[in-house]
């Protein structure tokens, strides 16, 4: 009853999965006080995966796109790696409006806020080698492309340790890089002060918030 800001789950709990409490969750958030000025009173975040390698259970999984790696045919390649992501992204956003929503309106929604992306070991990702990064780092590189084309500004969210198993290092030609990182991990909140002054995930980016979770209740500290 008492929060500054709040960040809203778009989906429900995976990628491919609406959350059904979204509309009720915003009017929620949107009352929250504003008393931390730094940090925007609703702020959203997606879950992100990548299941190129049980493609053939998925079917989600692309088949066509043009994408920055060349295109996409179906592959577990980094072109349709991209092309999930970049579709993921464009669902989760569509689940805000009813089939006829105008394309002006999903831009307008967009821009409005910052997109946190979700990156978990929880959620399905490819393993094993650089390749297997390479093709879980398109796949958060579409999801921002979508985002960033349509003015939202996206940040990353993840602890160093999960984010080093899952996307490894970030070469400078990604757009990854320069984004700002909520950092989970804590579970006080001097924990999470102190977390504010740890390396953020991407060159170039900042610790804008730490979450952590005293009982069970996550909760976040902002660091600007």
């Amino acid at each position: 009853s008492d929060r500054a800001f709040a960040v809203v789950g778009v989906n429900g709990g995976l990628a491919t999965r609406a959350n059904p409490c979204l509309a009720e969750q915003l009017r929620w958030a949107a009352r929250a006080s504003g008393s931390v000025t730094n940090q925007p009173r609703v702020q959203l975040y997606l879950n992100t995966a990548n299941p190129g390698e049980l493609r053939t259970q998925v079917s989600t999984w692309p088949t066509a796109g043009r994408t920055p790696y060349g295109t996409c045919a179906g592959a577990n390649d980094t072109a349709c790696s991209w092309q999930y992501g970049y579709e993921r992204a464009r669902n989760s956003v569509v689940s805000f409006f009813t089939p006829a929503a105008r394309a002006a309106q999903v831009d307008g929604v967009v821009s409005r806020y910052t997109w946190w992306l979700d990156v978990e070991t929880m959620n399905t990702w490819q393993s094993g080698s650089g390749a297997a990064l390479a093709r879980n780092r398109a796949a958060l590189e579409g999801m921002t492309a979508y985002l960033l084309a349509r003015g939202g500004r996206v940040g990353l969210y993840s602890t160093s340790y999960q984010w080093a198993q899952i996307v490894g290092t970030v070469p400078s030609s990604s757009n990854l890089v320069g984004r700002n990182s909520w950092l989970a991990g804590a579970t006080t909140l001097t924990q999470a002060r102190e977390n504010c002054r740890r390396t953020p995930l991407v060159p170039g980016g900042r610790v804008t918030l730490t979450q952590y979770v005293p009982d069970s209740l996550d909760r976040n500290h902002s660091c600007i």
